[in-house]
């Protein structure tokens, strides 16, 4: 066997995940070397040409906030942004952007090939190698090794991957692309269970022969606010997007092929996300729906290929030719791309720390959709987790570990470490118990102090959020003490917000307070002495507003905070604790909780087992002061 170099760190897979990992690995220090199987589909857009929207808007954000890539590259590729939810409260609003697919690429491709200390290699990983339970690491099919300190794989759908269109199926890793076997394989040798899930895409269609007249064109805001917060301006030529919708046609057509359907005729064994149905599936399941939207999205500005989302399938050929052509202002439309569904291996997560390094080889990190993860936006935040704390354990530093209450990126990995899953994870706002403290507006304020000591933000990025930080606090602090004088001007202007007069001198916090009136009306009657953008006055808008539901939250959090402060150690047993039901210490067992919240959240175990177990641990850290884990520490109580 031919050995070519040794490496820090060897990222597998050059997806999100796989971007995400090696760029802060290399940003770290690291000498870092990414494997992809085709140098020209480095982070792809396999599926939607967009980035964001409900949740996962909020996960870029957080990523911008650490130090990783896809907001900026969004940015820069975006052709149309959205802020969605604008009409419920600002726990739940957020970003999308339509993105330019060839844009897209090159701009993260960019960023990747002037990466200091990183190495891009075209090549197929065949093999991880692993020297009693630790990570050496990893052999190519051409045979070559490469070794490594820590390895992380993002394989996304390459895992075996199968594709099925009608009840014809090949082996792929997208379409066109070459599946891994071996990698699986590999995995699967050194004890990792693993299972099987199913995605899908829909079919690309050519604009020359769509009459979007009769459709109804979406545009996006105006203007268009970015993702990152080290953008000052969007730039690139900005495109509509286009609504139609299926009809009973389309429904009859779905349903006369149902019986060569791969979904409904076993073929399929993968379990597919709940979430994003295929288009036969949402016939099935609502059978009483009389149409369903379809959103025309262009792939690009220099492309006529379109993107219809809404009738993901993975019907035959001919059927999709005439479900298509049976839906309003696709009359004549031509697909240039069919649809397909994709099964593909996954890990199961529950075998991962919270660092998303493997319980079993040590310096192995897995981040993407072999998690069990669907969505760019979700694998991209593992990607960058897991290549911070492999060049962490390196440098042996501890894990960089987010709580439910700091980002979304922890409430994705906790659940995924904790509960597990069965089919594609999809994050949504609903998952987070402290949604109005992670909203998309103040991601940087909950975590680019960590990205900055981490060292992937840089000197410049945080003096700008420091000095946002203070502009803040020195307007809410001027708001809390000013006070507005009653006047002829000040209430008629009072009275047609809608909202009553003031008699006296009252604060212009008290003021902003109300439900009608928004920070224009400070500002006009009381402008701030130093410049406040719009998305500043937003976010002081929001902290003024909600700053008692905030504070309930945080108090709720900092409780929280005292169980997940109560450390399990590594090698704790859980059989010999009386009180513990059978399936209580199974479930322990199998899962290993790092901390007694961990523990309580696992799916099954009771507070009244936590309690038990509580009291175990301690008197474990009593007779066992030596033995506790690195990060517990005999002082720490739940109570």
């Amino acid at each position: 066997m031919y050995k070519e170099q040794d490496y820090d760190i060897i990222v597998v897979g050059a997806g999100h995940a796989g971007c995400e990992a090696a760029l802060a690995a290399a940003r770290m220090g690291l000498h870092t070397c990414l494997f992809t199987i085709n140098l020209d589909t480095i982070a792809h857009l396999s599926c939607n040409p967009a980035i964001g929207g409900l949740a996962k808007g909020h996960l870029v954000r957080e990523i911008d906030a650490l130090g990783g890539e896809m907001a900026k590259v969004t940015d820069k590729a975006g052709i149309q942004f959205r802020m969605l939810n604008l009409s419920k409260g600002p726990a739940v609003w957020a970003l999308r952007a339509q993105a330019d697919r060839a844009l897209y690429k090159t701009a993260m491709r960019i960023a990747l090939e002037n990466q200091k200390n990183l190495t891009i290699k075209q090549g197929m990983v065949e093999r991880l190698v692993a020297n009693d339970q630790k990570i050496s690491g990893v052999v190519t099919t051409l045979g070559v090794l490469y070794g490594a300190r820590a390895v992380v794989v993002t394989a996304g759908t390459f895992l075996k991957g199968l594709i099925h269109i009608g009840l014809d199926s090949f082996q792929s890793g997208r379409a066109g692309e070459f599946p891994s076997i071996g990698l699986s394989d590999s995995l699967r040798d050194l004890g990792l269970n693993m299972g099987r899930l199913k995605t899908g895409t829909p079919p690309r269609l050519d604009a020359k022969t769509i009459d979007f007249s009769k459709t109804v064109p979406q545009w996006g805001d105006d203007p268009p606010v970015p993702f990152s917060y080290s953008t000052e301006k969007i730039t690139t030529l900005q495109l509509p997007c286009y609504m139609t919708y299926t009809n009973k046609t389309t429904h009859e057509i779905i349903r006369g092929g149902l019986d060569r359907s791969p979904l409904y005729s076993g073929r399929i064994k993968g379990i597919g996300p709940r979430y994003c149905p295929s288009i036969e599936d949402k016939v099935v399941r609502f059978a009483d729906r009389e149409r369903h939207q379809i959103f025309l999205e262009p792939e690009g500005l220099e492309t006529k290929e379109y993107y219809a989302n809404g009738i993901s399938t993975s019907l035959p050929y001919d059927v999709q030719v005439r479900l298509v052509k049976s839906i309003e202002g696709l009359e004549n439309a031509e697909i240039m791309r069919p649809a397909y569904a994709i099964e593909y291996d996954f890990v199961f997560p529950t075998q991962l720390r919270h660092s998303l390094e493997t319980k079993t080889i040590e310096g192995l990190f897995l981040g993407g959709q072999i998690n069990g993860t669907s969505g760019y936006e979700e694998a991209a935040a593992q990607g960058l987790i897991a290549g911070i704390n492999a060049a962490r354990k390196i440098k042996e530093l501890e894990p960089l570990v987010l709580g439910r209450d700091e980002a979304y990126i922890g409430v994705l990995i906790d659940d995924l470490v904790t509960k597990g899953t069965t089919e594609p994870y999809r994050m949504f706002t609903s998952r987070a118990e402290y949604r109005l403290l992670l909203r998309h507006d103040n991601a940087d304020f909950r975590l680019m102090e960590k990205g900055h000591a981490i060292g992937l933000v840089t000197d410049d990025s945080f003096k700008r959020f420091d000095e946002k930080k203070i502009a803040l606090q020195k307007e809410l602090s001027r708001l809390k003490t000013v006070r507005l004088k009653p006047s002829e001007n000040v209430n008629n202007a009072l009275s047609a917000a809608g909202t009553s007069a003031i008699t006296e001198n009252t604060s212009l916090e008290k003021i902003l307070k109300r439900p009608e009136i928004d920070y224009s009306f400070i500002q006009a009657f009381s402008p701030a002495p130093i410049a406040i953008s719009a998305q500043l006055a937003r976010l002081v808008e929001i902290n003024v507003k909600y700053e008692g539901y905030i504070q309930k939250q945080l108090e709720t959090a900092g409780k929280s905070h005292k169980i997940e402060a109560c450390k399990i150690p590594t090698d704790f047993d859980y059989k010999n604790i009386p009180g513990l039901s059978r399936e209580v210490v199974q479930k322990l067992t199998e899962i290993g909780p790092e901390t007694l919240g961990q523990a309580g959240r696992i799916p099954g175990i009771t507070p009244a087992a936590v309690s038990i177990l509580h009291v175990a641990v301690e008197k474990y850290r009593g007779k066992n002061p030596k033995n506790i884990s690195k990060n517990s520490s005999a002082e720490e109580s739940v109570l």
